[in-house]
């Protein structure tokens, strides 16, 4: 089912999204050769809790971090540790908060100091194929005209899109009804309704698009080794624009 939200529900996910949005401000500050990802996690920790929130991912199905933190040829779900981030790397960071019963969603990829132009251009796709789709993000429209814009402007741009992974909707639970590919047909899936909150999240692989899971059941990486970039936001519905919950600029 998929929940419309209420004026007083919306309400409460713009503080959401607002304190992500501020973790992530907080945690830019820190991204640099010789850090470790299991310190921005605690950054990002204490920041969350300091907003009167709580981390959404932290014991989400026994993940072990507040964040989840993704170098280079790791797509999703990289568990922060004693990896010490270097020049060069780029690193997909993911952050969910909870604040009065809802939750706010988004992530965003970094250089860490001085990265190749391949690396620079394959983040700024990533990111740009998610304002591509969400041109479709509307009242009316059909939600594979938004999957079906980010794949068409990724593939375009020479990079593929992960398929056994998709964005999602948002609310009281972290992952609510529908879930939305990166992939599809554009004019198919069900019409968009104004009140729908949203988690759109290319993850663009500048290889192939298969991927792989490690044995710890969550690391998620490129299978041919290649980089990885993620960009996502918390999105609300509306009679025009879509309201970007978690990009507050």
């Amino acid at each position: 089912m998929i929940n419309i939200k209420s004026t007083s529900e919306i309400a409460k996910m713009r503080v959401a999204g607002k304190i992500v949005f501020a973790t992530f401000k907080e945690l830019e500050k820190h991204i640099r050769p010789g850090i470790t990802t299991k310190e921005l996690d605690k950054i990002a920790f204490n920041f969350i809790k300091s907003q009167g929130a709580n981390p959404s991912f932290l014991g989400y199905c026994g993940y072990p971090a507040s964040i989840c933190a993704s170098v280079n040829d790791t797509v999703i779900h990289g568990i922060p540790g004693d990896a010490v981030l270097k020049e060069g790397d780029i690193i997909s960071i993911d952050i969910g908060a909870i604040k009065d019963g809802y939750h706010g969603d988004a992530a965003r990829t970094y250089p860490v100091g001085k990265i190749s132009d391949e690396a620079a251009r394959l983040i700024e796709v990533t990111k740009q194929s998610f304002f591509e789709g969400i041109k479709f993000a509307r009242h009316g429209e059909r939600l594979f005209s938004v999957s079906a814009t980010i794949q068409d402007y990724v593939e375009s741009n020479g990079y593929s899109v992960v398929r056994n992974y998709c964005g999602h909707g948002i609310g009281k639970e972290m992952h609510e009804s529908p879930e939305i590919p990166n992939y599809g047909t554009f004019g198919h899936g069900i019409r968009l309704a104004k009140g729908m909150t949203i988690a759109v999240e290319p993850m663009v692989n500048a290889g192939g698009f298969e991927t792989k899971c490690l044995s710890d059941g969550w690391t998620v990486k490129t299978k041919d080794g290649s980089l990885a970039c993620h960009y996502e936001n918390t999105i609300l519905i509306t009679d025009g624009e879509p309201e970007l919950l978690t990009n507050c600029d």
